[in-house]
């Protein structure tokens, strides 16, 4: 890993899950990466999520986590495109 993947995983850490701030809430973060096609990407293409969220095993009316869930939680958060574009925008103060 180098210095701006390093820089890029401690800034996803500081703004936390990006689906909780989405709503006004931070909860420290599990890192997430993209996957395209089935295949994990850089740790530039990364996310943070919560527990909860990222691999929580849960799909309820309170939250739904990406594994193994990702197309119901891709319907109710957004694609991890979108969240990408959220985290970035958040770490750029945004």
């Amino acid at each position: 890993m180098n210095a701006v993947e390093k820089l890029w995983l401690r800034h996803l850490d500081d703004i936390g899950c990006i689906v909780c701030r989405l709503n006004g809430i931070y909860s420290p973060a599990d890192i997430h990466h993209i996957l395209k096609n089935g295949r994990r990407q850089s740790d530039l293409e990364t996310i943070p999520l919560c527990p909860i969220h990222h691999r929580g095993g849960i799909n309820n009316e309170v939250a739904v986590s990406r594994h193994p869930y990702k197309r119901e939680f891709e319907k109710r958060y957004g694609t991890e495109e979108y969240l990408y574009d959220q985290a970035k925008r958040a770490v750029q103060g945004g």
